[in-house]
């Protein structure tokens, strides 16, 4: 047998395990082998028999020349020639020497496997300790400085296939010491979780993700970037976003798309804006800021960063002061969550800007032509009755009551309007950042025409207190 096809077949019996491939250096050897651990234990013998003597020769090869004995970390292996082979010595050499490299491969496939499978497992459990509101033990177990976290919720057939394909791809950026993308498998669905500083929304996990969906027709929802303290909130959105998604693609939380303000006013411009509106705030005051406006209530805020309400009230006061705003304003409202929402700016900006209702939409964004046109054409699938309920429903911040009791329907009806403007517009209208952005296009295009009062009435029984034509 050459030499090629005696490596061949250690080759092989090693892609099975360590006892395989010692019954095979025994065969080649025409006579036994034996793996000992450290500690004088038998690991693998071929044949059985054998364990004793080889035991006696990695404790003292210098009693045993005639065996062929080679060492490795924690190992040592043990050769012999049977009784009455012909092997040469220096075939039983390079056996020996064959086998222990196999060996010392196998030990280190296996030590990665291990240092996979724990990565796997700090993955998860950071991944449930941000599903439990405690962000902040999150980022210190990974030992990362990390402010926002990208959401994607992905399902299909091939979850599991698609979660050991992405993990492989971005191996070693996921590993312990700078973790910086969660991937896990929760359930049925593989979670991909992008961790990023402040104004870093930008992020390489898109890409990758988009093209793990379509290879293996994954459905998933990707949220906007949003702080820790609000991952609840984007696990919330990614998963409704997931519902709408088809086979192979991605669909975004806000659904907006090329129709976004963060697609259609220019980057740079946007962060200028943003970061002028942003200066008075230190990082604190942006974080309660942003937590306000993103979960709707100072209440839902003050559950959110695990404050009083009272202690929320005050802080956005004296927010609303150093922004010279008023935040009970919807409109302000809308255009300061979209200042958060805004990339950072590349260079420190010395001015500031003022926040007021009119217009809507800021000059420094759009010229009143382009925010019109930008308005019409978000809002051209909607009629003027259900722009009108959706307007009304806006400025009351997304309550329907007080809504419903302004348009003089009833609960059930506007829900129903509404639930027809979101389908009409592709949007869920669930989310803070869709509101917000829907708010300031129906304020945009408003005319005096368009006031609950002169809603267009159909007639029937949905109109509290009006005479039906």
């Amino acid at each position: 047998m050459t030499r090629y096809q005696a490596v061949r077949r250690l080759t092989r019996a090693a892609a099975h395990s360590d006892a395989q491939l010692i019954a095979e250096a025994a065969a080649l050897a025409e006579g036994w082998a034996v793996l000992v651990d450290l500690m004088g234990r038998v690991v693998c013998s071929t044949p059985h028999s054998a364990g004793p003597e080889g035991v006696r020769a990695a404790a003292h090869p210098q009693l045993h020349p005639h065996l062929t004995i080679r060492k490795m970390a924690g190992a040592a292996l043990v050769v012999g020639p049977g009784p009455g082979t012909a092997s040469p010595a220096s075939r039983v050499d390079m056996v020996a020497r064959t086998t222990l490299d196999l060996l010392r491969m196998r030990a280190r496939v296996r030590r990665a496997e291990e240092t996979h499978h724990a990565e796997q497992r700090l993955h998860t459990a950071v991944l449930r300790l941000l599903l439990s509101g405690r962000p902040h033990l999150a980022t210190d177990v990974l030992g990362v400085a990390v402010t926002h976290a990208t959401v994607f919720r992905l399902t299909g057939q091939s979850v599991h296939v698609a979660y050991q394909a992405h993990w492989r791809t971005v191996q070693p950026s996921v590993s312990v010491s700078d973790a910086r993308t969660l991937v896990c498998v929760e359930g049925n669905e593989l979670v991909v979780v992008a961790l990023h500083a402040i104004g870093s929304d930008r992020h390489s996990a898109h890409p990758l993700v988009t093209r793990i969906a379509d290879r293996y027709q994954l459905a998933g929802g990707v949220t906007d970037p949003l702080p820790l303290d609000m991952f609840a909130t984007a696990w919330a959105e990614a998963g409704n976003a997931r519902h709408g998604a088809s086979a192979g693609g991605l669909t975004s939380a806000t659904v907006l798309g090329s129709r976004g303000l963060l697609r259609v006013v220019p980057a740079p411009r946007l962060a200028s804006w943003s970061a002028a509106v942003l200066k008075p705030l230190d990082r604190e005051q942006r974080r309660m800021l942003e937590a306000y406006l993103r979960s709707g209530s100072a209440q839902a805020a003050a559950s959110v960063l695990e404050v009083s309400e009272g202690t929320v009230r005050t802080r956005l006061r004296g927010i609303g002061t150093l922004l010279a705003a008023e935040l009970d304003n919807p409109t302000v409202q809308a255009q300061l969550l979209l200042a958060v929402r805004a990339p950072a700016a590349p260079v420190r900006i010395s001015s500031s800007a003022s926040l007021v209702p009119d217009p809507p939409l800021p000059t420094d964004l759009l010229n009143p032509k382009d925010a019109h046109r930008w308005a019409s054409d978000l809002l051209e699938p909607l009629d003027q009755p259900l722009r009108i309920a959706l307007r009304c429903w806006l400025q009351h911040r997304g309550r329907t009551a007080p809504a419903a009791a302004e348009l003089s329907l009833s609960r059930s009806t506007l829900t129903d309007w509404l639930s027809k403007c979101g389908r009409a517009l592709s949007l869920d209208l669930s989310s803070a950042t869709v509101r917000a952005e829907l708010h300031l296009a129906a304020e945009t295009i408003a005319t005096p025409d368009d006031a609950p009062a002169l809603l267009p009435r159909r007639g029937g029984r949905t109109y509290r207190g009006q005479r039906p034509y």
